[in-house]
């Protein structure tokens, strides 16, 4: 028997080693469209700028994926805030070789180096981008009964409780769900942005107020699966508690932007102008981008679900996308 969080831990690092589920188990924005990586590309940039351009700056990624949206990000940031890009200094937290190699491929002498932790990212001034990061850091579950909690295990593909002094109150069988990895990062890197300078965007999907209820999930060839069987061959991941990983940025001291949904956040950044001006380039594939970019934006579709959130350096002017 194994706490959920040391299960879905372990079961993340084999799947994400294997560096073969993006694209066949589940496909994220920047894969959708490239306007999603120039967008967030150049919210670094007005960031940077925000920043007071510092001639050196760290422009880091947690969990870069396949590369992709790094590639569309420097694309545009070369074409249209070069002074950034010759300001950047790359680095991506990845603690899979097969994605290293993969994103070494695509990025190449771009990438100042790999990181298998946050912490071991590098000191000074920083933009950090973290699409999709968040949802796939294991959480512990607890299930009220009776008078008290029980905390849920995973004991031969099946979930079994185990008696917890886990407090407060909710109805009975309610499962409340903690990401304590998720909260220890947001507070380590508000802590650093504080007394090093710059932002972290995250965007991942979960509700903006904190709730009850049973998020966890796993995906396996772009279908529902399982979470709980053959760990390390599907993506398992829960919903962000945006308003954890909020309270851990205020309390190291961060100002905090959001969460809003994301939808709103990428239209004020340009993503469908964008997109509209990437579908008159290619009309045989104008009707994909425009869908794309509608996926993204739409309320009935990731639009909603998603959220933006960014922690900063208090005297940070309020970053692109978040403004009132």
């Amino acid at each position: 028997m194994e706490r959920l969080d040391a299960f879905m831990a372990r079961a993340s690092a084999a799947y994400y080693a294997r560096g073969e589920g993006i694209g066949r188990d589940f496909t994220t924005a920047p894969e959708m469209s490239q306007a999603f990586g120039e967008c967030l590309g150049l919210w670094a940039a007005v960031t940077w700028q925000g920043m007071g351009a510092p001639p050196r700056v760290i422009l880091a990624e947690l969990g870069p994926g396949r590369g992709t949206l790094m590639a569309d990000a420097l694309r545009a940031v070369d074409q249209m805030m070069p002074a950034f890009g010759r300001a950047l200094e790359l680095h991506l937290v990845e603690a899979s070789p097969a994605l290293r190699a993969t994103q070494a491929a695509r990025l190449g002498p771009r990438v100042a180096g790999w990181h298998g932790a946050v912490e071991a990212l590098p000191p000074g001034p920083a933009i950090i981008l973290a699409n999709e990061f968040f949802d796939a850091l294991p959480i512990r579950q607890f299930i009220r009964r009776g008078e008290g909690w029980c905390e849920r295990c995973v004991s031969g593909g099946a979930f079994v409780e185990h008696p917890s002094d886990h407090a407060g109150e909710a109805p009975e069988g309610a499962i409340r769900e903690v990401c304590e990895a998720a909260q220890a990062i947001a507070a380590s890197l508000g802590a650093r942005l504080v007394t090093q300078g710059g932002a972290l965007l995250a965007l991942d999907y979960g509700p903006a107020q904190s709730g009850l209820g049973d998020t966890l999930q796993a995906l396996r060839d772009n279908a529902a699966a399982d979470p709980l069987a053959e760990p390390g061959h599907a993506d398992i991941t829960a919903h962000v508690d945006f308003a954890a990983l909020a309270a851990a940025g205020r309390a190291a001291g961060a100002a905090v932007h959001g969460p809003l949904p994301m939808g709103v956040f990428l239209q004020r950044l340009g993503l469908m102008a964008r997109s509209a001006m990437l579908a008159q380039t290619a009309p045989a594939q104008a009707g994909a981008i425009l869908g794309a970019a509608q996926r993204l934006v739409a309320p009935e579709a990731m639009g909603r679900l998603f959220k933006a959130l960014c922690i900063a350096h208090p005297s940070l002017p309020t970053p692109a996308g978040f403004e009132a």
